[in-house]
């Protein structure tokens, strides 16, 4: 059985519409684009449509400025059939008249076969109209929507012939996760910077998206330091992620493959989770996204439940993409700690980590499986729950061999066996900085590093484990049974007993 498409914005907007919803919350940072589209529906449905803005008034006039109460007095007089779309209308729910005047407006607004239309970036609606309110979302533009937006450009210059399709392909994908806006005023700079539409203007749009991007202050562009080869160890964890690498391509979908959602990585501090996270967007050619959840929670630009809508909503315009989420306990420990925004937050989440239409796969670490809330690790969320272990005896030789040729040094001139015996309950992060230490000794000494130098390091590094023995003691306990290992090797099942 096949799966029903979803109605695009247009359809779903047009359907509450139809079906007599009274109170629509449309969201969406583009009003322009919201109000056109407001406007298409109202035409199909031969509505008539008036506005209100706290600086225009009613239809531009002036009438009932700066008094959303007002107008809706004036407004709930017109007899007509029509949609009345009140601008930034989030600003002024919180006004008991507003809440009252709108309740009473009800029983008309059905009677006259009338809607009104909520047009703004979110709405968190009053317990009282809770009910009676349908929402709909205005994704940012897809790649049909750019092409059409581009092709409309002075500096476009598309003719039929067909050779500057792959140019203006290249843009136009260059260009998702922006706004029609954004991606216009992008287009027309990048345009300028490579002489007109060529395939050098994709690569001006990507950095002069990182640039409109920094606005999103919770979603930032990562570049991978390097692909999986450079992650030492995790041999399981690199065989699962190999096995998907292909699962996005229409192949996959016509074998009949579900699109992989995501990965939960748990595990001890320092053992490779976020550069694995970061190397899967390196192997599978993927943008890499990071979510700053603090920053979601920190309210200094906007709410976290819009906050967190426009970062999926970008990711979602940007797949494939990899959506990486770094220690996801300390951003949503608040939901099980009983407060109601963050609970309402991390609800969006889940309900988006469930649904999400795009091939975004999410990549979370945790360090603390405790303060993680039990709805996130429900199956189903993601596809697999890897534990990361301390390295063993061959992955801590893998993982100084990497860093000593990242170094320009060559590992058979150490006696590398020795020293990974002797750092057996190091982590991966702190056998990289043996590395580093045993560098600034042998040059502050005026030599080559040599195995001395790193056996030295070895042994004046204070292990993460002394310091937190119980608390990994009590990761293993929990992992066992509940998660798959990220490596596997006999011997370290009876490393701590």
């Amino acid at each position: 059985m096949s799966t029903p498409t979803p109605p695009n914005a247009a359809d779903e907007l047009r359907l509450l519409v139809h079906s007599g919803w009274r109170l629509i919350a449309l969201e969406t940072f583009e009003e322009e684009r919201g109000l056109a589209l407001i406007e298409e529906v109202a035409a199909r449905e031969k509505l008539e449509v008036h506005t209100w803005s706290v600086s225009s008034g009613i239809d531009d006039t002036a009438e009932a400025l700066e008094d959303m109460s007002a107008g809706i007095k004036v407004m709930s007089l017109i007899l007509e059939r029509a949609v009345f779309v009140l601008f930034d209308a989030h600003r002024h729910l919180d006004d008991p008249s507003v809440v009252r005047r709108l309740r009473d407006w009800l029983s008309p607004l059905s009677e006259r076969g009338q809607s009104v239309i909520f047009l703004g970036p979110a709405f968190d609606p009053p317990l009282e109209l809770t009910r009676e309110m349908g929402s709909a979302v205005l994704p940012l533009p897809d790649e049909n929507e750019l092409t059409r937006i581009f092709k409309d450009e002075e500096e476009v210059d598309c003719r039929d012939d067909g050779a500057c399709l792959p140019a203006l392909h290249s843009a136009v994908k260059a260009s998702l996760g922006l706004t029609a806006n954004e991606a216009t005023r992008v287009l027309r700079k990048a345009c300028r910077m490579s002489d007109g539409l060529s395939q050098a203007t994709a690569a001006h749009i990507i950095r002069e998206k990182r640039r409109a991007l920094q606005r999103t202050r919770a979603l930032s562009f990562h570049e991978p330091d390097g692909g999986l080869e450079s992650v030492g160890g995790l041999n399981e964890l690199k065989h699962w992620l190999q096995e998907r690498k292909r699962a996005f391509s229409d192949e996959a979908q016509a074998f009949g493959l579900p699109m992989p959602r995501g990965l939960l990585l748990l595990g001890v501090q320092g053992c490779g989770k976020s550069l694995s996270a970061k190397a899967v967007a390196q192997e599978w050619r993927f943008p890499l996204l990071r979510l700053d959840l603090a920053e979601v929670f920190s309210g200094s630009t906007q709410s976290p439940e819009a906050a967190i809508r426009e970062a999926t909503a970008i990711a979602d315009s940007i797949a494939p993409a990899i959506l990486w989420i770094d220690e996801i306990e300390k951003g949503f420990a608040a939901s099980s700690s009983g407060s109601e925004r963050a609970s309402r937050v991390f609800g969006s989440f889940l309900t988006w980590l469930a649904e999400k239409p795009g091939p975004v796969f999410v990549v979370a670490t945790a360090n603390d499986v405790k303060s993680l809330p039990p709805e996130l690790l429900r199956r189903g969320r993601f596809d697999e729950l890897f534990f990361v272990d301390l390295p063993t005896l061959e992955e801590r030789m893998e993982i100084l061999t990497i860093h000593l040729v990242r170094h320009g040094r060559n590992p058979l001139h150490f006696p590398i066996e020795e020293i990974a015996q002797e750092a057996e309950r190091l982590s991966g992060a702190e056998l990289e900085q043996v590395v580093a230490a045993g560098l600034y000794s042998a040059f502050a000494r005026d030599r080559d590093l040599t195995g001395a130098d790193l056996l030295a390091a070895v042994n004046e590094t204070v292990p993460l484990y002394e310091t937190y023995e119980d608390q990994i003691k009590d990761l293993r306990d929990w992992a066992r049974g509940r998660a798959r290992m990220a490596s596997v090797d006999s011997r370290m099942g009876s490393l701590f007993g």
